[in-house]
């Protein structure tokens, strides 16, 4: 999906399109409301991310000029200060469809976005399959597959894996798979997250014999290794 961006520090909106191009949408980025507003009279985008505090127009001003040019259905976020309670009411009044608190985490605006452009595009976002040797992720209904028979996972324990499987080789410190699959919950135990990886372990049998295998990184997360060729 093409996504338009706005804030006017340039390293924070190239990094927002850093993280947007990475989960495959096509993503540009400007510093100023009224370069974003040319922009939108030239070329149609299916969402619009801003920064409230946008330097030449108030926030309410340039949503309603961007919403004259989007695609009716196309969703907004803004985001904003910790300390911008007011600017939240005032962006939801106005007709967003979301908000983000900065400083900004990845995996939290990776997971808005895609609920937002799911909602807004039903017919464009059909389950995505995802396969690693014998397992399939059907990310839209949450369904996991081993061998074509469907494992018993929460909702939890199908990000989770997925997390591991997109990540087949790579150590995931305990901070990042928090921030993924827990995003918003900010006191989660250690307990609960080997709880989970263990669930995981288990359920996906993952051990030599499968050709996976779920190891603890001492001292800093877990990580997902595949055997054989």
């Amino acid at each position: 999906m093409k996504i338009v961006v706005l804030d006017n520090d340039r390293s924070q909106s190239d990094l927002i399109c850093q993280v947007l191009t990475s989960a495959g949408h096509v993503c540009h980025g400007f510093q100023t409301g009224k370069d974003l507003l040319s922009q939108l009279r030239k070329e149609e985008y299916d969402m619009l991310i801003f920064d409230w505090q946008v330097s030449d127009m108030g926030g309410a001003e340039l949503m309603r000029k961007a919403r004259e040019k989007l695609n009716d259905k196309a969703p907004v976020l803004f985001m904003t200060t910790s300390s911008g309670e007011d600017d939240i009411v005032a962006g939801l009044d106005a007709g967003a469809d979301d908000y983000m608190i900065k400083p900004l985490r990845r995996s939290e605006m990776v997971a808005r976005v895609q609920a937002l452009l799911r909602r807004a595009f039903p017919t464009q976002n059909g389950a995505e399959q995802l396969q690693f040797g014998q397992y399939v992720f059907e990310t839209r209904p949450g369904r996991l597959l081993m061998d074509g028979n469907v494992l018993d996972v929460t909702h939890k324990e199908f990000y989770l894996a997925l997390l591991f499987f997109r990540n087949i080789g790579r150590p995931l410190s305990r901070a990042y798979i928090h921030e993924a699959v827990w995003i918003r919950e900010t006191d989660v135990p250690s307990r609960t997250m080997d709880t989970h990886v263990s669930r995981v372990r288990n359920k996906l049998q993952l051990k030599p014999e499968n050709g996976f295998r779920l190891v603890p990184v001492y001292s800093y997360g877990y990580r997902l290794e595949k055997l054989g060729n």
